[in-house]
């Protein structure tokens, strides 16, 4: 708890009441996180300022409502705003106090906040109203109180993707919640459709959390089961394709048609190819459901109708199948393939997987499961492919392409193909090396591990080394997938490039009939999530890019926002994750050219290697000119001011993730800031030194606040730089979606 006393005294010959430590933090904000009145009020009576503004523009009165204890937080927040503290004050994405305190769940902070005169129909730059954060955690009781008639709330209002606060709910399989909000705003409700062309029975269908939920929606006069979105997709295709097993059952019970088919909006119409619920149960892999779908016939149906036009005249027991032209290769076009396929690869790599012993799951996905084994006393992955589906799409194409692209690989910078399993398809199957260390996704935002900057480049660069091989081959490759879930790291953290199951090769890459959108949306290329189909390897340089700036921001690129917004927000609006004014001058440059809008702008990875070459030794001699025992994680290390030491507990974690140090009030001011300046690198001290040291590359920062639009971004020609982060962790965990 904090130490009322203490306070007291350093206030006395404090003058500096709002200095910040780390995320920008004030004792003010930090008093406010741990819930203590007491010092809150010294530090506000002394002249704090009670609406300091954080990292992300949170004031005091945010992070009283997002992080307060809860015996505590009432008394904070009341006495915050009796001291005039504005009570939709907002944050840097427009999220205002009763956001963040619905979405946290305190009905008395939400009564308070109310009472004081909180707009409930204020929406944050999400299009988010206090309705949609409270429906998200199915808040029911907090609900009931935003609906009361004084406060004149809507249920009908959108959010940027067009979901109302019935969508939220219904996604998240909140049935009460739903209920409510279907009594206060009507059926109308029931037909709005949000931006991927969803009415809330779809969205309860996607969600599958809570059949009773959609038998509820199912029994109202205003739904069809058989509702078609603009594309042609029915709340049984989005059951089907997210796997939703009983949902199905029950969608069918209710008289849902398995023939009505869904399109692709953004294709011509004379070309749209017809896609059934079974096709998209049979994309993601869902074998029971498929099995469902292709033997179902509705009881009192003539047998004529039943048969379809794949099945034995003899045969009544099936539903029929209308033909998925486009979609489906012929059998025997299979064979052809692996039979091709069996000779381009050589004897010693034709395994049988009785040959891998102690196969354990280690990972899954959409193609089937990764294994972790021994073979010829080496540790082995396996990535074993789902077994062909008779009339389903096939993953045969897939695999084969590949192993063909993957088995003419050999670099050290690519993980080692050691063999496929051929023989069987119901046991097809990628052996690689195993490699020790994890992806590099996993050890950023999972381990959160802590590296230092050169290895950080040496990372980059030995991504860019494994991409110039690909793009440098007689039949050049393009990975297509480049993410850092691809991206694997050894023991040494040194890096390789996998999974090449999107890989093509190419020959004119303009000549190529590319597929739509292959690959990751957080980390797809603009020409490549616009549904263009003559994109080029500088798509791969995009990605690099991204996972570049990801790399030495330790962040998600563009977290606050869904893959597919943020692959959107780059596309159509030139967004870009923010260019830290601490970055060295040599990394902002690669960045805004590895991501430039036009492709035949980005450098290659020869380019690429020679600039994060250049780096790595620039990093090397700033290491051997500073004291010569660098610590390697210094830049995760952050000076506290003694005020901040005494406003919260020692081992108070701060949003940042930063921990507050049990002895930082024995050091000096002077002793800290002489040893911390010591370790640190040449950058990290040019950019503590303040703005002169970016004058000839970086503008200032009253530049760049001159030219700021009401996001907080400042536009260039193939950048964006942002003033402050937009979302504070606890907001990231929220909103992403993985």
């Amino acid at each position: 708890m904090g130490d009322v006393e203490i306070v007291r005294l350093f206030l006395e010959n404090c003058s500096h009441l709002d200095h910040t430590g780390a995320g920008s933090l004030t004792a003010l904000h930090l008093s406010c996180l741990s819930g203590q009145l007491e010092v809150t009020q010294a530090l506000a009576q002394r002249g704090a300022n009670i609406e300091a503004r954080d990292a992300v523009s949170y004031s005091p009165l945010h992070i009283a409502c997002l992080y307060g204890n809860e015996t505590d937080i009432l008394q904070v927040v009341e006495y915050l705003l009796s001291r005039g503290v504005d009570v939709n004050i907002s944050g840097s994405v427009g999220d205002r106090p009763l956001h963040l305190a619905a979405d946290r769940g305190d009905y008395k902070v939400v009564q308070l906040l109310l009472k004081k005169g909180a707009r409930v129909r204020l929406q944050d730059e999400e299009g988010n109203t206090a309705l949609h954060c409270c429906v998200r955690n199915g808040y029911l009781n907090i609900l009931n109180l935003l609906l009361q008639p004084q406060y004149r709330n809507d249920a009908h209002i959108p959010n940027v993707y067009l979901d109302t606060p019935l969508h939220v709910a219904c996604y998240e399989g909140w049935f009460e919640c739903s209920k409510t909000l279907l009594t206060f705003g009507g059926s109308g409700l029931l037909l709005k459709e949000n931006l991927w062309g969803e009415t809330p029975l779809h969205a309860a269908c996607t969600g599958g959390y809570c059949i009773d939920l959609v038998d509820f929606l199912l029994s109202q006069n205003s739904t069809s089961v058989n509702y078609q979105s603009p594309d042609g997709h029915t709340p049984l295709h989005s059951a089907a394709f997210h796997g939703h097993l009983k949902i199905v059952q029950l969608l069918l019970s209710h008289g849902a048609d398995i023939n009505l088919t869904a399109r692709d909006r953004y294709v011509p119409f004379d070309k749209k190819e017809e896609q059934t619920p079974l096709m998209w149960a049979y994309d993601q892999g869902h074998d029971s459901i498929a099995n469902i779908l292709k033997h179902f016939r509705r009881p009192g149906m003539c047998d004529e109708y039943a048969r379809g036009e794949y099945l034995s005249p003899l045969d009544t027991s099936y539903f029929p199948i209308p033909s998925p032209i486009g979609k489906l290769r012929t059998m025997i076009q299979e064979k052809i393939d692996v039979l091709h396929l069996r000779t381009l690869i050589p004897p010693h790599q034709h395994l049988s997987l009785a040959e891998i012993e102690n196969l354990e799951n280690i990972d899954s996905g959409s193609f089937g499961k990764v294994y972790k084994g021994r073979f010829n006393d080496k540790i082995v992955a396996v990535k074993r492919y789902r077994a062909n589906m008779t009339y389903g799409k096939s993953d045969v194409e897939m695999f084969c392409r590949e192993v063909s692209v993957h088995g003419s690989l050999d670099s050290p910078y690519i993980v080692k193909f050691v063999g496929a399993c051929l023989q069987d398809p119901s046991q097809f199957a990628i052996v690689t090396e195993y490699v020790p260390g994890g992806s590099l996704f996993s050890t950023l935002h999972e381990q959160k591990r802590s590296i230092d900057t050169l290895t950080r480049f040496n990372i980059a660069t030995d991504v860019a080394r494994g991409m110039h091989y690909l793009h440098t081959l007689p039949q050049p490759i393009i990975h297509r997938d480049l993410n850092s879930h691809n991206i694997l790291l050894s023991n040494d953290c040194r890096a390789r490039v996998a999974d090449f199951g999107e890989s093509r090769f190419v020959r004119n890459i303009f000549e190529e009939n590319m597929t739509k959108q292959p690959g990751n949306l957080r980390w797809m290329a603009p020409e490549v999530f616009t549904q263009c189909t003559q994109y080029s390897i500088k798509a791969d340089v995009f990605s690099f890019g991204l996972c570049l700036w990801e790399l030495l921001a330790s962040e998600l690129p563009f977290a606050h926002l869904k893959p597919a917004a943020a692959a959107a927000d780059m596309a159509y609006k030139h967004s870009r994750p923010p260019l830290d004014l601490s970055f060295p001058m040599e990394v902002s440059v690669l960045l805004e050219k590895a991501w430039h809008k036009i492709p035949e702008e980005r450098p290659d990875f020869e380019q690429i290697i020679e600039e994060l070459e250049a780096l790595c030794k620039s990093q090397i001699v700033a290491m051997q000119d500073g004291s010569g025992h660098m610590s390697p994680h210094l830049h995760h290390h952050h000076h506290h001011h003694p005020l901040h030491v005494c406003c919260t507990t020692c081992s108070c974690a701060s949003p940042t993730g930063s921990t507050t140090p049990t002895d930082s009030s024995q050091h000096t001011s002077s002793e800290l800031s002489g040893h911390v300046t010591a370790l640190r690198t040449k950058w990290e001290q040019e950019a503590s030194r303040g703005q002169t040291a970016f004058k000839s590359s970086h503008p200032t920062i009253e530049e760049l606040r001159s030219r700021m639009n009401n996001n907080g971004y400042v536009e260039g020609n193939t950048y964006q730089y942002r003033i402050a982060p937009v979302f504070s962790k606890h907001r990231k965990q929220t909103l992403q979606h993985y």
